[in-house]
């Protein structure tokens, strides 16, 4: 479990340095480091899943397209909800947005927690339902200063869910069906890449980029794969309450890019960040009673 623990920091602080790492890439625009981040992913998690015995579940579900030919557009438009995420991440830090999405990935559990009763009709627990109470007061006080939420936090918030709804219905929430997302994806990164103002000539007029791009995908493969084995390793209310740990850092970069937290603001992310607290602690309440003999 130590192991797992260690490996789940490990994964979210990759996360929050490839966040950062975007602002080292100029003149890269974030649609062409999106690019790049997925060209050299993809073929990184093709050797895992390789190493690993995941293949098996990308060649299962390439078996189902033939009986069942309505999957493709499931897969493109699932492909699509998870690039938009991806591109996301990597076009918010150079753009200022980057704050908005720390805070989409605060808001994140909670819009699960949601989604599950909603689509599925779980019900919410004593717990789940303050912590429900004290998110609605920052939605509020956000509406009140600025009439909503900035279009980047809504992405966040609303596009993942629908994502993992969806990939649920197609039965592909798993290591295969990333891949495939991912793979479906690497047409419009090679598009980006040779579309954008740098083109794969890079190199020749920003010769540092020679190494920074590449490091680029090794951060982000080495967080993904690090990320897999931590989920393996821990118990799954554990690994989620280490998920937290990620919009934390993710604040941090933010914060470090220049951002700021306005004084009208803080009435939106305290009851948030009461929020997630409220959940940290029904999800260490759930563990502990696992971990009883």
């Amino acid at each position: 479990m130590s192991k797992g623990i260690a490996l789940s920091v490990t994964a979210s602080t990759l996360f929050a340095v490839m966040y950062y790492y975007t602002s080292l890439l100029t003149p890269l625009s974030g649609v062409e480091i999106y690019g790049w981040r997925m060209l050299l992913t993809v073929p990184c998690m093709t050797v895992f899943m390789l190493l690993s015995g995941e293949w098996r579940r990308v060649l299962e579900l390439l078996r189902r397209i033939p009986a069942l030919p309505k999957l493709i557009g499931g897969l493109i438009l699932s492909s699509a909800l998870l690039g938009v995420q991806l591109w996301l991440f990597m076009w918010a830090p150079l753009n200022g947005y980057s704050l908005d999405v720390s805070l989409g990935y605060f808001l994140l559990p909670l819009a699960m927690v949601l989604t599950g009763r909603i689509a599925y009709g779980e019900s919410l627990s004593y717990l789940q339902k303050i912590a429900v109470f004290f998110a609605s007061l920052g939605v509020l006080n956000e509406l009140y200063q600025v009439g909503g939420f900035s279009w980047a936090t809504l992405v966040v918030v609303v596009g993942y869910p629908l994502y993992f709804v969806l990939r649920k219905y197609l039965k592909t929430d798993n290591l295969g069906g990333l891949w495939v997302d991912m793979t479906l994806m690497l047409p419009v990164a090679y598009w980006f890449v040779r579309g954008g103002e740098q083109g794969f000539g890079v190199f020749d007029q920003y010769p540092a980029l020679a190494w920074l791009i590449p490091l680029l995908g090794l951060i982000s493969a080495s967080a993904l794969v690090v990320y897999i084995i931590a989920s393996r390793l821990l118990p799954f209310s554990l690994f989620g309450l280490l998920s937290y740990v990620e919009p934390v850092l993710l604040l941090g970069v933010a914060l470090l890019l220049g951002e700021s937290i306005k004084p009208g603001e803080w009435l939106t992310y305290i009851p948030i960040w009461l929020a997630v607290v409220v959940l940290v602690f029904e999800g260490f309440k759930h563990l502990m009673r696992q971990r009883r003999p």
